[in-house]
């Protein structure tokens, strides 16, 4: 059985790491663009919450909307998407949790759960460096163009072919 609350839904992880940006820069101006290095800043505010002496589950609200911003991150810039795990997959009972990000090469990695294990352990298991280990990510040989909304499109060839 899983340990979370509320089943978790890929379709949904988008909008969690944007209520979690929305929420955390109201007061205070976080550069939280969804870039490899705003994951220094994810790990700092991970600081803030391990100081404050609450435990796991009175973090859990706020370690979601981190573990999202994680993965969105792994979306935006390492070309993973956000996919469900069915019922009674291995690593939905891994993960503790109902999503993970699949990488260009195939591989499902964990977002939710290393954030909660860098809330747990400590800066040993930083998120930044967790995003510059992944394996599969996306060549860096091609740029990215943006679209309108500001996100980056899928690598695209430079002469059109497809």
């Amino acid at each position: 059985m899983d340990r979370e609350e509320q089943p978790l839904y890929a379709a949904d992880m988008r909008r969690h790491a944007s209520d979690f940006v929305d929420r955390v820069t109201a007061k205070a101006r976080l550069p939280l663009d969804y870039s490899p290095a705003s994951l220094r800043v994810a790990d700092r505010l991970i600081d803030g919450l391990r100081q404050g002496g609450a435990g796991r589950e009175e973090m859990a609200g706020p370690l979601l909307g981190l573990g999202a911003y994680v993965g969105e991150v792994l979306v935006r810039e390492a070309g993973a998407i956000w996919v469900d795990l069915p019922p009674g997959h291995l690593l939905r009972s891994v993960f503790t949790h109902s999503v993970g990000a699949r990488m260009p090469d195939g591989r499902v990695w964990n977002p939710l759960g290393r954030t909660v294990n860098r809330f747990e352990i400590g800066p040993r298991e930083s998120l930044h460096t967790y995003y510059l280990t992944l394996h599969g990510r996306r060549s860096a040989i091609r740029p990215r163009r943006r679209d309108r909304s500001g996100d980056r499109t899928a690598d695209r060839p430079s002469d059109g072919a497809v």
